[in-house]
């Protein structure tokens, strides 16, 4: 992996199925976020929001995967992201990456790669950076 790995390369994009109550549920019970606002329509409403919208590490979640699809789990060595929007229903969620540059750290060969959630208008919902080692 290490010689072919150049700064300018894309991760493969995960397409991710519409935001919906379901997968708020679903994420909410196996995180244990059962923060009202993301599963209860009500309390959403009662705070200002027109609905439920989608917990912050979900969206952190679905950039991890990414990640790790394209390098193993174990070769993650950092990841750190930004929250710039919220992911509300029936958002249509693209994940994307890039290597922005090759770097050592501790004596390891490691891509610094930028990654991005995105919804079907364009707009960035989560922007981060992870570091993985390349062997």
């Amino acid at each position: 992996m290490t010689a072919s790995i150049r700064v300018g390369d894309r991760l493969p994009t995960l397409q991710l199925p519409v935001v919906d109550r379901t997968t708020l549920a679903l994420f909410a019970g196996a995180s244990g976020d059962h923060n009202p606002i993301h599963i209860d329509t009500d309390f959403a409403r009662r705070s200002g929001m027109p609905d439920v919208f989608a917990q912050g590490m979900l969206g952190m979640a679905w950039l991890g995967r990414l990640i790790t699809q394209w390098a193993p789990q174990s070769r993650l060595r950092q990841y750190d992201a930004r929250f710039a929007g919220i992911t509300h229903l029936g958002n249509v969620m693209s994940c994307s990456g890039e290597v922005i540059e090759l770097m050592e750290l501790d004596g390891e060969a490691c891509a610094r790669v930028a990654v991005t959630s995105t919804n079907q208008h364009g707009q960035t919902k989560i922007a981060g950076v992870a570091i993985v080692a390349l062997a």
